[in-house]
């Protein structure tokens, strides 16, 4: 079987969630038969210079890239208010990546073509005319609800005023693209519900982010050293740095009021100058990291304080393989069926933080054993290869009986 993946944005490093989500499913899809090219954006925000193939992306077939700028820029934003087209979409439509689309379509017929999150859906009407293949949309997030979440927790009227008619004009795009796509694989069975409750009526499968166990080598050292926290992910992305100003500003003060000794690092790409700058005792800032299973590593304990967002978030996924104990919202865990005070800490409130902390010092050494089962769960669940066998095996059942023989 001969898939196409198209992507918004190049999937290395493998050190965000989407990166993950994209080439792990992708190496999932080959271990299980399918020969699989990359068609990706090399976008201005998130540029790679792919001189050679990254050892972690050699399972694909072929891989191609097309720069991209998908910079926000003022005067398109404001002009973009004197239409009825969602700018979010419209910062990834390209004339060089379709160019680039229309000549890899007529070099190779594809069984599939998968795209990588709603932003591709504009290519569509060119598969339709160069293509005969099966067209999936393999939905990372409800889109338009990171974006309903964010407005929700938007103080400045105007700004809010702003983000809610780019939300509205990004909620009807979504509903309107449903009818496109020849399968669905939601990234979680809550969405999937969400785009069935949208209107969504095709063949659809639930295709979570898979996780490579061999991968992560937990190290328990941590458990046996004073507590620490660590917060690890991308603070270019509004949902993370929301996240993390409230948990700076309403609840990190209480929890050092009562364990004075406890640590907090901070780790992940573009920090905000506020977050860089910030001096306050305890915290520690430190960016991007090299390595950011080390990082978890050397906690025991990792903070998901998601206020909005959408999908699943990879890293507690990571944290979990690694044995850590993650302490998140209800929004955090949306998508990881894991229980409270058994695979991770629930906690939405500062009294809630605090009531988690609380749990983990009394726990007299059996964290680790905590930790040892979120590796069980995630072994049981969430699995790439078995990921990939479900995913193909509805791949083949998409395929004309003649293409089956």
């Amino acid at each position: 079987m001969r898939i196409l993946q198209l992507c918004k944005k190049f999937p290395y490093p493998l050190k965000d969630g989407e990166s993950i989500a994209v080439s792990s499913l992708s190496k999932a899809l080959h271990v299980a038969g399918a020969e699989i090219t990359l068609l990706a954006m090399n976008t201005s925000k998130h540029f790679f210079d792919l001189t050679e193939t990254p050892v972690d992306l050699s399972h694909y077939h072929a891989i191609h890239t097309v720069g991209v700028d998908n910079r926000i820029k003022p005067l398109d934003a404001f002009l973009n208010l004197f239409t009825a087209s969602s700018y979010h979409v419209s910062r990834f439509i390209s004339a060089d990546f379709k160019k680039k689309l229309i000549l890899v379509l007529q070099q190779q017929n594809f069984d599939i073509i998968q795209l990588e999150s709603l932003y591709l859906s504009p290519y569509i009407p060119v598969i339709r005319a160069y293509s005969k293949a099966k067209i999936v949309m393999r939905a990372h997030n409800v889109e338009h609800e990171i974006w309903e979440r964010v407005v929700q927790h938007t103080r400045f009227i105007p700004k809010r005023m702003y983000l809610q008619l780019l939300v509205d004009r990004l909620k009807r795009y979504e509903i309107n693209q449903l009818k496109q796509y020849d399968l669905l694989a939601a990234i979680s069975a809550r969405d999937l519900s969400r785009f069935m409750a949208m209107g969504y009526a095709n063949p659809a499968i639930v295709t979570p982010i898979g996780i490579s166990m061999n991968a992560y080598k937990p190290d328990f050292k941590s458990y046996h050293r004073e507590l620490s926290v660590g917060f690890i992910g991308s603070l270019d992305w509004i949902p993370n740095v929301e996240g993390v100003q409230w948990f700076l500003m309403d609840v990190w003060g209480e929890i050092s009021n009562q364990f004075s000794k406890l640590t907090l690092q901070i780790a992940g790409r573009n920090p905000p100058r506020w977050i860089s700058d910030m001096k306050v005792n305890n915290i520690q800032v430190l960016g991007e990291v090299p390595d950011a299973a080390q990082f978890m590593n050397q906690h025991a304990i990792l903070v998901v304080p998601l206020l909005s967002g959408s999908g699943m978030r990879a890293k507690i996924l990571e944290a979990m393989a690694l044995g850590k104990i993650v302490i998140t919202t209800s929004i955090g865990l949306e998508g990881i069926p894991a229980r409270d005070k058994k695979e991770v800490l629930i906690a939405n409130t500062t009294e809630e933080f605090l009531e988690a902390l609380h749990f983990c010092h009394q726990q007299n050494g059996q964290l680790e054993q905590m930790g040892k089962k979120a590796i069980e769960f995630v072994r049981d669940h969430f699995e790439y290869q078995e990921i990939g066998r479900q995913l193909m095996a509805k791949y083949s059942a998409l395929q004309p009986a003649t293409e089956q023989v």
